[in-house]
């Protein structure tokens, strides 16, 4: 089964992020997960994968403008109808809106047919509720995007178990 992760990335903390949540995905059998850069994403791979997980940095509380864009374009084309849909974010700072983010990409992925996961409190600790949020250490030298390594690779692997149980 194929599972997509795309994301937005300016200083590289969004990519790591999007890596560490296909590492997740690749834990569960029978699953190849590939991650993308808007922009260079592989249609054919998308358009085939049954979950699609996006990401971007928190841009005053929102995703960036090219990722709002991107998704709109995009998403009809790419078939996200029916796939399972998950959302991270990556802020500066430990309130920097990263739950806006999710909620932002999670409502787009609602308006175009997607189904949304949360695992929330069924999956047991840590308890993810909507998505996974980083902090990078760009701003708060006390903070490291290392510190949520775990939190992103435990949520592609949730999502994985969850699109395994869905589609096949």
């Amino acid at each position: 089964m194929k599972l997509a992760v795309i994301y937005d990335s300016k200083t590289g903390n969004t990519r790591q992020a999007a890596e560490w949540i296909a590492e997740g995905m690749m834990g569960v059998d029978g699953v190849e997960a590939r991650t993308f850069q808007i922009g260079e994403v592989d249609e054919d791979f998308v358009k085939a994968s049954k979950g699609v997980v996006i990401g971007s940095p928190s841009y005053s509380a929102s995703m960036t403008p090219a990722m709002r864009m991107w998704l709109f374009e995009s998403a009809k084309a790419l078939g996200f109808a029916g796939k399972l849909g998950g959302a991270f974010a990556t802020v500066q700072f430990t309130h920097g809106g990263g739950e806006l983010v999710i909620q932002s990409i999670l409502t787009i992925m609602l308006a175009s047919g997607m189904l949304c996961y949360s695992g929330g409190s069924s999956s047991g600790m840590p308890v993810i509720h909507i998505g996974p949020v980083g902090v990078n250490g760009n701003k708060e030298a006390h903070n490291s995007l290392e510190y949520y390594k775990d939190y992103f690779e435990i949520f592609g692997r949730r999502f994985a178990d969850k699109a395994a149980e869905i589609f096949e």
